[in-house]
């Protein structure tokens, strides 16, 4: 059994060996009245999850995390939590994993965390309405240290594969520390300049063409960058531009 710390950069870690969700059971946490920030992390999850309710493989050797926290920022700046957690990510497998060079590690829009152009990461953000009125957050952060899905949509890989060692624990205690850094860094929106100028230093496919697939229509265009709320800037081929806010993004090879 993965041995966790029993804090990380200073929030509790509730560790547990097999768990149905994390992000589920920080939601119920928070509901029941437990406040943040905290961490809750699973060996395995028997029913986790990734966006639009997409099953999520986990095998034992990855890491799953949630993280609990409650009244962010505003409700108008809240969906900017997920560039926050993207980049304390980042900057937390850099620390932990020996060997690796940065320009090896992009991020993908709008929080997934890419390895030699695979996924290796994905974050799952889940708000809920307390009886008080204040949202808490559930920042589930899944990582593939030693297994990866295979026929996914996007290609995946896992850092024991590309012939890297990242210990689940090490990358926990890292990742405690670096989200306290950069929520402090966005200040409840107020500083989403800084986040979002550091999110595009690390960006992937700023200025190729890009496929992007929303639940009703699929759009093709240039990723021009994203906006001051973090909303995707697609140029058509017709030359209108579009700010998309959710969506999933795949690059389109040009021809010659």
């Amino acid at each position: 059994m993965l041995i966790f710390p029993s804090s990380a950069g200073g929030i509790p870690v509730h560790a547990f060996e097999t768990i149905g969700s994390t992000n589920a059971e920080v939601l119920a946490r928070a509901q029941a009245g437990q406040g943040g920030p905290l961490f809750v992390v699973a060996e395995r999850q028997s029913a986790g999850r990734g966006r639009r309710g997409r099953e999520w493989v986990s095998e034992p050797g990855n890491l799953y995390a949630t993280l609990l926290v409650v009244d962010p920022a505003p409700a108008v700046a809240s969906p900017q939590i997920c560039f926050v957690a993207a980049l304390a990510l980042h900057d937390a497998v850099l620390d932990a994993c020996a060997g690796l060079a940065p320009t090896r590690l992009k991020l993908k829009w709008p929080n997934d965390l890419l390895l030699d152009q695979a996924k290796v990461s994905g974050i799952l953000v889940e708000g809920t309405t307390l009886a008080n009125g204040k949202l808490a957050a559930a920042i589930g952060i899944g990582v593939n240290c030693a297994h990866h899905p295979v026929d996914t949509p996007f290609p995946a890989n896992d850092f024991v594969a590309a012939g890297l060692d990242l210990s689940p624990a090490a990358l926990l205690a890292r990742l405690g520390e670096r989200w306290s850094t950069r929520v402090r860094e966005w200040d409840r929106g107020e500083g989403f300049a800084a986040i979002r100028a550091a999110w595009l230093l690390r960006a992937t496919g700023i200025g190729g063409a890009i496929e992007v697939r929303l639940p009703d229509r699929t759009l093709a265009g240039t990723f021009e960058a994203i906006d001051e709320e973090g909303a995707l800037l697609l140029r058509k081929a017709d030359g209108a531009r579009e700010a998309i806010s959710a969506g999933d993004v795949f690059p389109i090879a040009r021809a010659g």
